[in-house]
């Protein structure tokens, strides 16, 4: 396997996008990397998606091949050797099985907590409706859209572009350095949300200001069809 820390399929990806000041995130922004923007406009995206076939470092782990994530995430870029690297910067990943979070704290400090989850795909004729659920203690938190129609390919240079293609990831670590890992998939092809919303109160997960950001309503939403992924392993900056 080399340098393959875990490969999945990532599959319908629900993206809300917040279109935000940069002071908003700039306390989240690890060493070494800088925000990343699309025509000058910074974004923050609540993401839903599901994680099929899982396997980690080669070996299926019982009871966690499929499984959903959600996770709230911004854009850096870093430059390296004359290579301009675009990467995300997770704030919270939130799965619904303890040992996911546990190997995913442990090898790249990244965000992540367990919670109870759900989702329910709808398909009708050319329409899909997505939704994706998790518990915050007595409540229940969703997104949902809805799309219809054929998956496109992103126009170069598109929003959709920016956000979807982004193939690295950085995390900050405790003693202040930054984790780099490289992420691997083909270009998603889009579809265009016809109605999008997110219901709940997340202040206990994300702080009272980017929660207020997740109530007001996205700039943009679009589901991703999603392939197989690989996530390398990690390597301090």
């Amino acid at each position: 396997m080399g340098d393959v820390f875990l490969t999945a399929d990532w599959r319908e990806l629900a993206m809300l996008n917040y279109e935000v000041d940069a002071g908003l995130l700039q306390k989240f922004v690890p060493a070494g990397t800088v925000l990343d923007s699309w025509n000058s406009r910074i974004f923050l995206s609540l993401v839903g998606f599901r994680f099929l076939n899982t396997k980690v470092f080669g070996m299926s782990i019982p009871f966690h091949h499929n499984f959903e994530e959600v996770n709230l995430r911004f854009y850096v870029r870093r430059e390296d050797a004359g290579e301009v690297k675009r990467g995300v910067v997770f704030i919270r990943e939130i799965v619904p099985r303890w040992a996911i979070a546990a190997a995913a704290r442990f090898f790249y400090n990244e965000n992540y907590v367990a919670r109870p989850m759900s989702h329910l795909i709808q398909a009708t004729g050319d329409a899909l409706a997505i939704e994706y659920a998790w518990k915050s203690g007595i409540q229940w938190n969703r997104i949902k859209l809805a799309v219809v129609g054929t998956p496109t390919t992103p126009q170069e240079g598109s929003q959709e572009q920016f956000i979807a293609e982004h193939y690295w990831g950085y995390a900050a670590q405790p003693d202040g350095g930054t984790m780099e890992y490289r992420v691997s998939h083909p270009a998603w092809r889009v579809w265009s949300a016809r109605e999008a919303r997110f219901d709940g109160d997340v202040e206990d997960l994300y702080g009272s200001d980017l929660a207020a950001t997740l109530k007001s309503q996205p700039t943009s939403v679009f589901l991703a069809e999603g392939s197989e992924v690989t996530v390398h392993r990690g390597r301090r900056l």
